[in-house]
């Protein structure tokens, strides 16, 4: 009878992730203090359960006491500026990505995912909102996300979780959005005072728009000057796993931000060499694309634009590296099965096509982003899902997943059902994404993909062309994927496929009228082309004395002139 109630204990606290087979309570509380040695408390940061739970009361579990089923863990991984098409699994020669295609042999893929914006702070707000950008109020770069906002954080804080933000989270403000921990650069910076990095900071200054193109994007292909261990993502793994060993008795939520593979294109010391220039090549132009290529891209040489390439998939193969830490932190804690992984780009990123470097635009290159999701004792490893899918499709899938209820407001479809392979589970017919500093909206369905824009606004984003053309007012774009996937050719004044157009700017309209409500609706009486200019407007609410330019990451040790911006005039439509 003591033996079975013993195992019996034994169960319950290895199903609540309490102990690891064989671990001892010292070994547990030991793990815990030196996690906290390690990083350091956060300024500002609750103490952990770690420190302050009663931990003895993980052995006292009552053995004939009724069970009540414990919800998953979740864990949401974002990268930043990671574009689908330089995914090893996606079918790029590089292989970059090992562990980010491994992580999706454990899981479901989805092939063809997109963000609901191309800039990170309204694609990440609106990706742990579940609501489009323009509903929840963030369309630009610099909007803080409001302190109201329905967060994964607040929903999940809500039912019982330990809400955990580490990394970059872009909420361009102090509220923590219901996460009850969050460490960012700040505890980072500290630990670097604190801990000086093997070899010296030798971190050097970025000034986009300000320096040449070569220069932040770092043709040259530099190193961050720091050592791996110095890097702010292993800081940020280290957090993670201290949470990963915390004794608790809730479920956690936990988001883990990285700052990689964005320009400049961090990646450490050890890194440097990983790839070379000469193995890239220069995607050829249109004469199209040489009219609206950006000014700042247009003198790049073809080796600079090779540097570029290079530097990127360099921090991109570093992120990888950084992931496959993390997961295999997760995995040694004994909460794999337990945990939902959910993995995404904040947006895509093009390296040379069409002749930019950036995202702000509706090449698929752009608009086309990782979504991996795994949870090993509910979902079948393997699945390749090809089905079409938005970013605002995640929170609703998770709260689905984890037996949370769905509030009111959100605008993404439940992916749980193509997760699980049922016969009749679909993804959308329509996908849509939103620019306001262009003032410009994407549609695409199965094999469309129209863009509309207002032709009224003066650019405020650094990618003026260099013979600015006078504001064209409404344009159409539209592209066959499946015959012209380089997007290359516009149909969009073709008769042939005015019906398609027709079909695809419709959808647009509906789904900006359905998710236009309160004060974000739309104004009746308006026409459809004025309807949709009119959703188009960035009108993102900003305090007063609110600066225009955000700061930048004090990783990148910015001088006072980091982040300015030469106004840009708006290339005019075809």
């Amino acid at each position: 009878m003591v033996d079975g109630a013993r195992r019996r204990s034994r169960e319950i606290k290895n199903r609540c992730g309490l102990i690891s087979s064989g671990a001892s309570l010292f070994c547990l509380c030991l793990a815990a203090a030196l996690g906290y040695a390690i990083g350091g408390k956060s300024a500002g940061e609750p103490e952990s359960p770690a420190g302050g739970a009663d931990e003895s009361s993980a052995f006292t579990a009552a053995p004939d006491a009724p069970e009540t089923p414990r919800k998953p863990n979740i864990l949401l991984i974002i990268g930043d500026d990671h574009a689908a098409w330089t995914l090893g699994s996606m079918g790029d020669p590089r292989k970059a990505t090992p562990n980010l295609d491994r992580l999706a042999s454990q899981g479901v893929l989805f092939e063809r995912a997109y963000c609901n914006a191309p800039v990170c702070t309204p694609s990440r707000q609106s990706l742990i909102t579940g609501t489009l950008p323009h509903a929840v109020g963030v369309t630009q770069l610099m909007t803080a996300l409001p302190d109201g906002a329905a967060t994964l954080g607040v929903l999940a804080a809500r039912r019982g979780y330990e809400t955990v933000a580490i990394g970059k989270m872009h909420f361009n403000g102090p509220s923590r959005h219901g996460f009850a921990r969050r460490v960012d650069l700040a505890e980072w910076e500290r630990r670097l005072k604190e801990d000086p990095p093997p070899g010296g900071d030798h971190r050097r200054p970025w000034h986009p728009f300000v320096d040449p193109a070569r220069l932040w994007l770092n043709a040259d292909c530099l190193d961050a000057g720091l050592a791996a261990k110095a890097m702010s993502s292993t800081f940020f793994i280290e957090r993670a796993a201290r949470e990963f060993r915390t004794s608790r008795k809730t479920p956690f939520a936990m988001v883990v931000g990285f700052y990689e593979p964005h320009s400049p294109f961090r990646f450490p010391t050890e890194w440097t060499g990983r790839y070379s220039p000469a193995g890239f090549s220069v995607p050829g132009l249109t004469a199209f694309d040489r009219r609206e290529q950006p000014e700042v891209f247009a003198d790049l040489t073809s080796g600079e634009i090779r540097g570029i390439q290079a530097a990127y998939f360099t921090s991109l193969s570093f992120l990888d590296h950084q992931i496959g830490r993390l997961m295999d932190a997760l995995d040694s804690s004994g909460l794999a099965n337990d945990t939902i992984v959910v993995y995404v780009g904040d947006n895509g990123y093009l390296l040379g096509q069409h002749g930019r470097f950036e995202k702000h635009c509706f090449y698929e290159q752009a608009v086309r982003v990782p979504l991996i999701i795994r949870w090993p004792s509910q979902i079948a490893a393997g699945r390749r899902v090809n089905d079409l899918v938005e970013l605002v499709d995640v929170l609703p899938t998770v709260l689905a997943l984890a037996g949370l209820p769905r509030p009111e407001g959100l605008h993404g479809i439940d992916l749980s059902p193509l997760l699980r392979g049922e016969p009749n589970a679909r993804g959308h017919d329509v996908v849509y994404s939103e620019y306001t500093e262009n003032e410009e909206a994407m549609v695409r369905d199965d094999r469309y993909k129209l863009i509309v824009g207002s032709g009224a606004r003066l650019r405020e984003d650094g990618y003026k062309t260099r013979n600015p053309l006078p504001l064209p007012g409404p344009y159409f774009r539209l592209y066959d994927e499946q015959r012209d996937p380089g997007e290359t050719h516009d149909l969009s004044a073709e008769p042939a496929v005015a019906a398609v157009r027709e079909h695809l700017l419709e959808r647009m309209y509906e789904r900006m009228k359905a998710t236009s409500t309160g004060k974000h609706a739309i104004p009746a009486g308006l026409a459809r082309l004025d309807a949709i200019a009119w959703r188009l407007k960035p009108r993102d609410p900003r305090p007063p004395g609110e600066p225009k330019k955000l700061a930048l990451p004090s990783l990148l040790k910015p001088t006072a002139r980091t982040g300015d911006a030469r106004p840009a005039v708006k290339p005019s439509g075809p």
